[in-house]
């Protein structure tokens, strides 16, 4: 329970929800945890998926002998995963520019928290401040925006992909190419992994822009492409 009211799950599924905007914005695909799973059943979903992170979201507690005087963030990864581990130091940066005291925002590795050592994707798990400390419990409560905003800011930094802060309006398109077929990539970049091809007639939905490159959804898949070889209907 937070000192100034409320549960860990409720304010961490706040936090959750928070962070859905941005992550539709930027294209980046995710599943939830349900309220009736635990730590065990959401290993267990992670790894029946093809995930790329397995990110975990808490507040921390202090032992009862230092109640209410800890103070900090922790970002811990599994020390066998380089992955993990960028992704962890990735978060810790972004974080220590919005929580009050920077030097309190660290990564460790750890191989005693299951949701770090058996997920098959690398993972983090953001131990987000004390829920006992009156200060640490109101900054999680009050920044619920800026804290999801930061998070998701750091995903797309992990993924290589742009932040986008809003989400567009859908609009439907037809690909429109002189050769087979449109390139759907991860990134907004030709260099970027080919994840899907449109073929030329081919309607996608564009969900967002960024620069010269649409984000599209195509046959399942969210990616990248070209706007000019894209026409708008």
């Amino acid at each position: 329970m937070y000192v100034n009211g409320g549960s860990e799950e409720e304010w961490m599924n706040r936090l959750a929800d928070a962070m859905v905007p941005y992550l539709n914005a930027s294209g980046i695909q995710f599943d939830r945890n349900t309220p009736d799973m635990n730590a065990v059943s959401s290993i267990r979903a992670s790894n029946a998926g093809n995930y790329d992170l397995h990110l975990a979201l808490h507040s921390n507690a202090s032992a009862p002998s230092n109640y209410g005087r800890t103070r900090g963030i922790i970002v811990f990864y599994y020390p066998g995963s380089s992955n993990g581990k960028r992704a962890a130091e990735i978060m810790v940066e972004n974080l220590k520019a919005i929580y009050p005291l920077p030097n309190r925002v660290r990564t460790e590795a750890t191989t005693s928290i299951g949701e770090v050592r058996q997920p098959r994707a690398p993972s983090v798990f953001i131990e987000l401040g004390y829920h006992d400390n009156e200060d640490d419990a109101t900054w999680i409560k009050t920044h619920l925006d800026e804290i999801a905003r930061t998070i998701v800011l750091a995903l797309t930094e992990y993924f290589g992909i742009p932040f986008l802060t809003s989400e567009g309006p859908i609009r439907q398109g037809v690909v429109d190419v002189d050769w087979g077929y449109l390139n759907i990539r991860s990134r907004p970049s030709t260099a970027a992994p080919v994840i899907a091809k449109a073929y030329d007639g081919a309607r996608l939905s564009i969900l967002n822009q960024w620069q010269d490159w649409y984000l599209v959804s195509f046959d399942g898949a969210e990616g990248y492409a070209n706007s000019s070889f894209i026409t708008l209907l």
